[in-house]
């Protein structure tokens, strides 16, 4: 197969999507032409931002093709699997704009596909043979379905803080950042204990910002690809950012706040001025945890491999660009 080098963060959707389906593409068997048709339907189109990132340590690594792809194509299935029984779990009606699985293709159907996927991945991990990248994996996939536990306890449960969500978003979101930035050190016997710590934490706060700009984007912050608001709201689950509002609310403000159908309603029921001081505090709060960041690269810079070096130059811009959204961090 040619090679296709990532394409930058900039890049134009017709390099992006080339990229997504070279390492979308799969070998299912033509046997299963439902789990085919799901599949292209629902994640031809996806960013593919996480294997995007395991192609930033690919290239400094220099890895080989067959193992950048396999790292790619893990983290694609792993993290569609977790969006197929997230959805239905969590009975959301639509993905990327389409219908969800569950709704179009039955709730078995959706099981069984996103069972399949991370089967595929161990069986395909088994064959590369590298104990400790299996070993994280699995790992990586228990802390997803420990996250989908605790997460499902949560809705409708109006008391929930800050805290408890992170641990939430730590089990699920950061994770996969957590294994993006690790996994090729691995899958090249690289294990240098102080290194992994810092992509660790590096990957935390990334998957952490990350969660939160999205859950900004129910409220309409930031939200320049236009995302349906209050849809996490709607369905009983109060996101971090829905949490941070409802810290220092009192009872009779928090119960017309979790029938709100609108912004208008967000608004009436809690304040506009609020609502815009908090916002404003929940920015500085996360802008604490990009300068973490930002110390976190600087001790990587550090580092004795030259290819953590040059890695840490593509490093720098991504948490700003998580939680800005913004194209010229």
């Amino acid at each position: 197969m040619k090679r296709l080098d990532c394409p930058s963060l900039h890049a134009t959707k017709s390099q992006r999507m080339n990229y997504i389906k070279y390492y979308n593409e799969t070998d299912f068997p033509s046997y299963l032409p439902k789990l085919n048709a799901l599949y292209d339907d629902l994640f031809s189109h996806g960013k593919g931002f996480r294997s995007k990132l395991v192609a930033l340590s690919a290239k400094h690594l220099k890895l080989e093709n067959k193992t950048h792809q396999l790292l790619a194509q893990t983290i694609e299935f792993i993290h569609n699997a977790s969006l197929l029984h997230d959805d239905l779990i969590d009975r959301s009606h639509l993905r990327r704009n389409k219908p969800a699985a569950w709704l179009k293709y039955s709730p078995e159907y959706a099981v069984l596909a996103g069972d399949y996927l991370l089967a595929r991945v161990m069986v395909n991990l088994s064959s590369f043979g590298n104990l400790k990248l299996i070993q994280y994996t699995a790992e990586i996939i228990s802390n997803l379905l420990e996250g989908e536990w605790i997460q499902d306890s949560l809705v409708n449960d109006w008391s929930v803080n800050l805290q408890r969500l992170d641990q939430v978003h730590n089990l699920k979101t950061a994770s996969l950042f957590k294994w993006c930035l690790r996994s090729p050190f691995i899958s090249v016997d690289i294990y240098d204990e102080d290194l992994h710590e810092l992509l660790d934490n590096s990957g935390a706060i990334l998957g952490l910002l990350f969660q939160r700009s999205d859950d900004l984007l129910d409220f309409d912050i930031r939200n320049y690809e236009g995302k349906a608001i209050l849809g996490d709201l709607k369905s009983g689950y109060l996101n971090s950012f829905g949490a941070f509002l409802l810290e220092e609310l009192k009872q009779k403000q928090i119960d017309p706040f979790k029938n709100s159908q609108t912004l208008d309603d967000v608004y009436k029921a809690i304040g506009k001025e609020y609502f815009l001081e908090r916002l404003k505090d929940f920015d500085s709060k996360n802008q604490a945890l990009i300068d973490l960041y930002e110390h976190y690269m600087s001790q990587l810079e550090e580092s004795v491999h030259p290819s953590v070096v040059a890695l840490t130059k593509d490093l720098r811009k991504l948490s700003g660009l998580l939680y800005w959204r913004d194209s010229k961090q």
